[in-house]
């Protein structure tokens, strides 16, 4: 499997988020470990799942697509694009301790100037991460998404919902700690105990000195001789959680619901991430929703549009008369308003269109065949229609 983010996920580099999204909920599906029998599962899961992240994210992207693949990792790697405390050490162009260039600049790397080195890889690399190093930042967990399916009626009313989801969690056997209570912790080599690593690298913009996370201890600057056997010293297990979701009156086809802090635990003790549900909207056997109006057919027999008639018509919340004009034709539409459906977190109702559709009987007593027979005989064969008509029919098709 290619390491390029965008050959992992099998998409072109002018690629939409919507696009990234499918790939990755398909490759997710593929090498799942839970699900795949592919050897490599676990580790192609991993991969596609960082290149989602990080496609996705509209800052790392544009990092990502400047630096090139083994650039990017290897920064991410050394705690992203931090400054590091005050910038100390910089002797480049945007003037660290006592740099007098361009940019400005002073004792401890403030930059009075066009802007300090943090600034400058604000704009390039999408964000530093805060000044004073913080190379042991809190970041939030990561979304997760699931669907939801409801019937046309749950949508006109609104609705609480009952589902099942299955989600990372904290592990409960270690507390999210990733090894037992009583495992010997000792100081961590990389970084000797401070959490944090800092190297002075050469980039484009100049020499830089950054400091991140370190990646051995996870910023907590001790290491442990044993790990949890429940999460394999991750920390976090999967396991399945009953939600109650309230879904709105009016909601669409394809609208998204975000029940926030329902998602992924964070790696670094930050608050969990957020559920995203998409709802989609399951066919009516009676009417046909576009937006927020709703459109239904009223089957009519040849008297009732010729002498007219006062017919009932359901809606989605109970029945209305409708009056049917004498001499009405078949493809009429008559509008009911504010029979539709609410209006999402609007004042209103969308209208319900009733559209005449005489129905040709398929057979006939001798009685009603006889009346037909006379109707035919005085003249009921000649038909004229003019032009206004045709150009309804046309129209609805």
């Amino acid at each position: 499997m290619s390491e390029d983010f965008y050959d992992i996920l099998g998409v072109s580099r002018d690629a939409d988020e919507e696009e990234i999204q499918q790939a990755y909920r398909k490759k997710a599906a593929e090498f799942h470990p839970d699900v795949s029998d592919d050897p490599d599962a676990e580790e192609k899961f991993k991969q596609a799942k960082k290149a989602k992240e990080v496609l996705t994210d509209e800052e790392k992207r544009q990092a990502y697509d400047q630096l090139g693949h083994d650039r990017f990792v290897e920064a991410e790697k050394r705690g992203g694009f931090d400054q590091g405390a005050g910038g100390m050490g910089g002797q480049g162009p945007f003037g660290g301790m006592g740099g007098q260039g361009p940019f400005g600049g002073g004792a401890g790397g403030g930059g009075q100037g066009f802007g300090s080195v943090e600034d400058i890889f604000e704009q390039f690399f999408g964000g530093g991460g805060g000044r004073g190093g913080g190379g042991n930042r809190r970041r939030q967990g990561s979304d997760l998404r699931t669907s939801l399916e409801i019937d046309l009626e749950e949508a006109y009313h609104g609705v609480e919902k009952q589902m099942t989801v299955e989600r990372p969690t904290k592990c409960e056997e270690c507390d999210g700690e990733g090894h037992p209570s009583d495992a010997e912790a000792r100081t961590c080599p990389e970084c000797d105990g401070r959490g944090q690593v800092r190297q002075v690298q050469q980039t484009p913009l100049g020499r830089v000195q950054q400091t991140g996370t370190c990646q051995r201890c996870a910023g907590d600057g001790e290491i442990y001789d044993e790990t949890c056997e429940e999460c394999r010293g991750e920390g976090i297990v999967r396991e399945e959680t009953t939600l109650s979701v309230e879904v709105p009156a009016g909601i669409e086809d394809g609208q998204t619901l975000r029940m926030e802090r329902e998602g992924a635990p964070s790696p670094t003790r930050g608050p969990n991430g957020d559920l995203l549900i998409d709802v989609t909207i399951a066919d009516h056997p009676e009417f046909e929703r576009e937006g927020d109006d709703l459109h239904y057919h009223k089957g009519l027999s040849f008297p009732q549009v010729v002498f007219g008639d006062t017919v009932t018509i359901p809606t989605i919340d109970g029945e209305i008369d409708l009056e049917i004009p004498a001499g009405t034709q078949s493809g009429e539409e008559f509008r009911l308003a504010g029979e539709g459906m609410p209006r999402l977190r609007r004042r209103g109702e969308g209208d319900l269109y009733v559209t005449a559709q005489v129905v040709t009987p398929e057979s006939l007593t001798d009685e009603q065949r006889e009346a037909l027979e006379e109707f035919a005989e005085a003249g009921g064969e000649e038909i004229e229609v003019d032009q206004s008509f045709l150009q309804k029919i046309k129209s609805s098709f």
